[in-house]
């Protein structure tokens, strides 16, 4: 008799990933999808279906200018899905019908959630759709305020659901290109109302859901926060208002010359917080410095912290890279956080990672320069944006050739599912041995 196929939590989520992007490819082929006059391969609707489910942001088309009102709608479910994952919809759904919800049901939702127990997640999953329905139901009604005026009711309506949930989900879709294509939010560069909504959406769904229940505990509290809150909130503090200050210099002299002392302002702390996996943009990627877009590329790789919609190597990883190297450089004998002592296997952790995710990028963006004559820095950009799940441009995405356009969807997938996940979906279980090894010395430095 034939074993029956059981799969990893893992490989559930992988599996489960890889379904919805079948699924979402397959309802933006129906011919009611799309525009009329409006061709679309099937390679166009992979990488749109991908981006979508896997909140990344970028696009071989227009969005408002090639779906339909339905196929935005199909675009905003996938959005949606891939933001919290499949796993957690699911457990809403069963919670919805009052259903009873089984062990293994609620381990695999706590993988997809990034969590290290099980105990409680049912209770945090209610959470999680409360605090989701609340912020985006305000951000679409905040930013309905200003689109309602400029595009009517019913237009204005769905703009500010549609940017609400992209915002919230870390997606980077916009409907922008009913003014000019891919002009994504440069028009509002200097408008209040739309760049902080938006940020606020974009901040707090990178936080991830462990750190909204943690202060959905203990509030203000600091020192009654978790560890992980702690170094959450302060690694996303130091980057995001170190990139504002780094962008505002930078660019005075390029995309933000010619801006008023609130535009450079705005666009400056736009650039920091969308560059964490948002994908939105209000300044022009493509007319950027150097060293504007170098660090835009630092700040997409890192990307949001775990159990969150964003994606990354993700803030807890830079911070314990940082802590152990300095306190190895220091002659400390363990590595301190906020008074706790790390355990040896988060620098592990961390460490796979950070070279899991380097590899990625590095070897996407020598393959892409194999494949066709594109700037260094463009690739990089462009490949570190897929594997982040950010979806910033430089305008290279509908350039790029078959195979390229292949390379960076299957960056999307890892870069949503985890790199290194993905990395332990594919690799087989094998029994630890009786014995270990002997001992031997590598020098270093």
């Amino acid at each position: 008799m034939h074993r029956r196929l059981r799969l990893s939590h893992t490989q559930i989520i992988a599996l489960g990933f890889f379904l919805l992007i079948l699924t979402g490819t397959l309802l933006l082929l129906l011919p009611f999808s799309r525009r009329p006059g409006v061709e679309i391969s099937f390679l166009d609707a992979l990488f749109t279906a991908t981006s979508a489910s896997c909140v990344t942001g970028l696009v071989p088309v227009d969005t408002h200018s090639t779906w339909t009102l339905f196929g935005q709608a199909v675009l905003l479910v996938l959005i949606q899905i891939g933001g919290l994952g499949f796993m957690t919809i699911a457990t809403g759904f069963l919670l919805l019908m009052r259903r009873r919800i089984g062990l293994r049901s609620r381990q695999i939702l706590t993988e997809s959630i990034n969590r290290t127990h099980v105990g409680g997640v049912i209770r945090l999953a209610g959470r999680i759709f409360r605090v989701t329905a609340m912020c985006e139901g305000l951000g679409a009604l905040l930013l309905s305020f200003r689109f309602v005026p400029e595009f009517g009711w019913a237009r204005g309506i769905w703009f500010g659901i549609f940017h609400s949930v992209s915002a919230f989900c870390n997606a980077g879709f916009d409907l922008m290109g009913i003014r000019e294509p891919y002009s994504s939010f440069v028009r509002y560069i200097d408008d209040p109302l739309v760049i902080l909504t938006l940020s606020a959406l974009i901040i707090i769904g990178g936080l991830g859901f462990m750190v909204w229940d943690d202060l959905a505990n203990h509030g203000l509290h600091i020192r009654r926060w978790a560890l992980h809150t702690k170094a959450v909130i302060f690694t996303s503090a130091a980057l995001l208002f170190g990139g504002m200050l780094f962008f505002f210099c930078s660019e005075a002299a390029a995309s933000l010359s010619g801006e008023g002392p609130l535009a450079r302002l705005l666009g400056a702390f736009f650039a920091s917080v969308t560059a964490r996996t948002a994908g939105f943009n209000s300044i022009d990627v493509a007319s950027m410095s150097t060293a504007g877009k170098f660090m835009t590329i630092l700040l997409m790789f890192v990307g949001g912290s775990p159990g969150s919609t964003a994606g990354g190597a993700k803030t807890t990883t830079l911070l314990i890279i940082l802590v152990c190297s300095f306190s190895y450089m220091r002659n400390y004998r363990t590595t301190t956080v906020f008074g706790r002592r790390l355990p040896d296997d988060s620098l592990r952790k961390a460490c796979s990672v950070f070279i899991t995710n380097l590899v990625l990028t590095v070897g996407a963006a020598l393959l892409l320069c194999l494949i066709q004559p594109i700037g260094l820095t463009d690739v990089l950009f462009e490949c570190t944006s897929a594997v982040g799940t950010v979806g910033m441009t430089t305008g290279i995405t509908r350039d790029l050739l078959p195979a390229s356009r292949c390379i960076i969807v299957f960056l999307m997938y890892c870069g949503r599912v985890g790199s290194l996940s993905f990395a332990s979906a594919l690799a087989e279980k094998k029994v630890p041995p009786p014995v270990t090894e002997p001992v031997g010395n590598i020098d270093i430095g």
